[in-house]
């Protein structure tokens, strides 16, 4: 086939982005097809006009590439692509919206307030703080409301890092997302394709020295993984069927990772949900396809294959 990979963008992710499309691009060539390299610049509608194209994989890691940007100008180009829809993949990128829709789809997932960073000027910081520890207790984990690989998160443990917490959240964006924070075994959770026949590959799960941050994420040392995850079978099926329901119930397509929490009473809590999941050599997707016995190669064909035929 002829495949365009678009990598990179502005977001905070940019590196990520590249690291991802490099990988994925040699994975492609070696199975034989004819795969180009485009960032997401001047260039690219011009050359996705040009090019004889049989599809494009966006591998573009934060706004413009998770929250449905990206998606619609392809839609309105009429180009093949990999992945979510732009409709569903800018309901998937605001997370307090994806976990209000899974929430009212008896999807479990930590209870959640969002606030904007003006309402901190408005009422008065130290009271919305106050506000917070009273309602949910610590730990709480503080995030922004959009976004991804864990930039501007924190696991709040202690009343005095609440307020930092919040001003490292809001440089990544003006509303944050406060959580309570849930104990137990974090598992990532990939899935191929779309509807009925969606499936999930093994989770896999995550042990972090410390948070699991930007660094921790992606420069190895700090994390150990375990592919499949260490889980029962009851709580494997019960994971996997939490990560197909979410994947179904937003909508998603092709491929995505949904990020769960399983608490010590064996509750399924959904985190986080990625409708472009990194494809780097420390990423979890391709750890869980090694883990299912697959080759790279012939599920990332499999993937354009069906983003192909869909047209």
């Amino acid at each position: 086939m002829e495949v365009m990979i678009l990598a990179g963008g502005l977001s905070h992710e940019r590196d990520v982005s590249l690291r991802s499309g490099r990988r994925v691009v040699d994975a492609l060539r070696d199975g034989g097809d004819t795969v180009t390299l485009h960032d997401v610049d001047a260039d690219l509608i011009p050359s996705l006009r040009s090019d004889k194209l049989d599809v494009v994989w966006p591998i573009v890691h934060g706004a413009s590439g998770e929250d449905g940007s990206l998606q619609g100008l392809l839609e309105m180009l009429g180009v093949p692509f990999v992945g979510t829809a732009a409709k569903e993949a800018r309901v998937a990128w605001v997370k307090p919206v994806a976990k209000a829709v899974l929430a009212r789809a008896g999807i479990a997932t930590p209870d959640f307030v969002t606030l904007p960073q003006s309402l901190f000027r408005e009422v008065g910081a130290e009271q919305v703080l106050t506000a917070i520890t009273s309602h949910f207790g610590l730990p709480v984990v503080v995030k922004p409301a959009r976004g991804g690989s864990a930039l501007g998160v924190t696991l709040v443990t202690e009343p005095e890092q609440l307020a930092h917490a919040m001003v490292h959240c809001f440089a990544y964006g003006d509303i944050a997302l406060v959580e309570r924070a849930v104990s137990g075994t974090e598992v990532a959770v990939a899935v191929l394709g779309e509807g009925a026949s969606a499936r999930t590959l093994p989770g896999v799960e995550i042990v972090c020295d410390g948070a699991y941050d930007y660094d921790a994420r992606y420069n190895p040392g700090r994390v150990e993984y375990f592919a499949p995850a260490r889980l029962s079978e009851e709580l494997t099926d019960a994971v996997a069927q939490a990560a197909l329901a979410t994947h179904r119930e937003l909508g998603l397509r092709d491929l995505s990772r949904v990020d769960v929490i399983v608490a010590e009473d064996g509750t399924v809590n959904v985190l986080d949900i990625n409708v472009a999941p990194g494809l780097t050599e420390v990423s979890l997707f391709p750890q869980a396809v090694a883990a299912a016995g697959l080759e790279l190669t012939a599920v990332y064909r499999e993937i354009l294959r069906g983003a192909a035929a869909r047209g």
